[in-house]
């Protein structure tokens, strides 16, 4: 029997409201996060989850470059975001969102810690350089299948899906557990056809619990 596991991508206080860096509902991926987790355990899946874990000193916040929140550069050689300063390491904006149910996760994995270079995906850093320990973790567990949801559509979610894709996964995105950053108005529509075209499988929460029993 495959083995999968469910990956909650960054669902952490400063993307949802009041947070630093809050993504458009983004508190409303918590509630689809649950009944997944809860649908998972009875299943004998793992849940898993990554957390943005910057220090305070990144170099893709805009407040080390003194530019404006959103501007556009270049960071490590490779074209960056600069944001609002957020999830710095230790503070309340870094922890999951309280409502999220933490003692049901498995393993967490930090991602972003070094400042020199942004960490969009769970899997790797934006140049691709380091790895975080997610991978070697779910090989380890023997899981080829993942389900994923999360903040935010356009960055985090979309790079974990296709480095996840890239490794060998089979991954499913649960749509409707995933809210966008949206800089442009299209940026999470052209995340999920990038996803899909590079082989994820696209579900809302209903038709995955109506379709995988």
């Amino acid at each position: 029997m495959t083995k999968r596991a469910l990956l909650l991508v960054d669902i952490q206080n400063d993307f949802c409201a009041g947070g630093a860096l809050a993504v458009p509902e983004g508190d409303s991926t918590v509630d689809v996060a649950n009944a997944l987790i809860d649908w998972c355990k009875t299943r004998g899946d793992a849940v898993v989850a990554s957390m943005d874990w910057h220090p305070a000193d990144h170099g893709s916040f805009a407040s080390q470059h003194n530019v404006e929140p959103y501007t556009q550069g270049r960071l490590d050689s490779l074209p960056q975001t600069f944001w609002p300063d957020h999830c710095v390491q230790d503070t309340e904006g870094a922890e999951l969102h309280p409502l999220l149910k933490h003692k049901a996760i498995d393993a967490v994995f930090h991602k972003g810690a070094n400042p020199q270079i942004d960490s969009y995906s769970a899997f790797f850093d934006n140049g691709h350089k380091q790895k975080t320990q997610l991978d070697e973790w779910l090989r380890h567990h023997e899981i080829s299948t993942l389900i994923v949801v999360g903040l935010a559509t356009d960055y985090c979610v979309k790079f974990t899906v296709l480095d996840a894709l890239s490794l060998g996964y089979s991954v499913n995105v649960i749509t409707d557990g995933c809210r966008g950053v949206n800089l442009n108005p299209q940026d999470s529509a052209q995340a999920f056809m990038n996803m899909s075209a590079a082989g994820a499988t696209l579900y809302t929460l209903a038709d995955w619990v109506e379709t995988q029993g």
